[in-house]
């Protein structure tokens, strides 16, 4: 099992067409993997959380959309940001926030983000949010990090979400018709090669909200990076 699982994490697309058992490997292994090794590109960096955090046509309206959203409410809220990544977008968000809680897998990422971002607002913490109890708040932020998680893994994660007011997932999604939710080995791939991409309230994850909006679409490298808003 250990060599069938070094030899799929050693692929750059590692897509399955249906889960096996190597589809249970924490997200905390392979995504230590990605950062040291660079798989999103950004060589110049210590950490770099791909193009889609760093794009500003993908960050600025992202961005200016979330910040409308935590605007509108009667008070601020406290959002929870998991998989904060290099924290190139979330720290764009803090001031809408009363208070931001920022999380990664990676504790050497979230180590570099506590140096590097100062605010009385902000608190990081590593966590898996797929093995972890998820933390307390009203609104949960999951930005294209479930696209690169296995079904077995995500299925862990959609009944969490039920413990927040408000969720707002970002995933990359083929433009035309598309088959959801096509089975992947957690890594650095998503499922867009394969004409497919996460959509969570539909099958296998049936994620029942009292309310879906989607906020946001944005045409992007071959597909287009849709953000949706749930409220439980």
């Amino acid at each position: 099992m250990k060599k069938l699982i070094q030899r799929f994490l050693g692929r750059k697309d590692s897509l399955l067409p249906q889960a096996t058992s190597v589809n249970n490997i924490l997200p905390k292994q392979v995504m230590q993997k990605i950062y040291s090794e660079k798989e999103w590109g950004g060589k110049k960096y210590d950490f770099y959380s791909g193009f889609g955090s760093h794009s500003k046509k993908v960050v600025k309206p992202y961005v200016r959309g979330v910040k409308k959203f935590l605007n509108s409410n009667g008070s601020k809220l406290t959002v929870c940001d998991l998989g904060c990544g290099d924290f190139n977008v979330g720290h764009q968000l803090i001031d809408c926030a009363e208070k931001y809680l920022a999380f990664d897998v990676v504790e050497e990422l979230i180590e570099r983000n506590k140096r590097k971002f100062k605010n009385k607002k902000l608190i990081f913490g590593c966590i898996d949010i797929v093995e972890d109890e998820l933390p307390k708040a009203d609104c949960v932020l999951i930005r294209q990090v479930l696209q690169h998680m296995s079904n077995d893994n995500i299925k862990k994660v959609v009944p969490k979400l039920n413990a927040f007011k408000y969720a707002i997932i970002t995933e990359h999604l083929p433009k035309k018709e598309f088959v959801s939710n096509l089975d992947k080995v957690t890594g650095a791939s998503i499922r867009l090669s394969r004409n497919s991409g996460v959509v969570l309230h539909e099958a296998p994850f049936m994620l029942e909200s009292k309310n879906r909006q989607e906020m946001l679409r944005i045409k992007y490298n071959k597909g287009v990076i849709v953000t949706t808003l749930y409220q439980f």
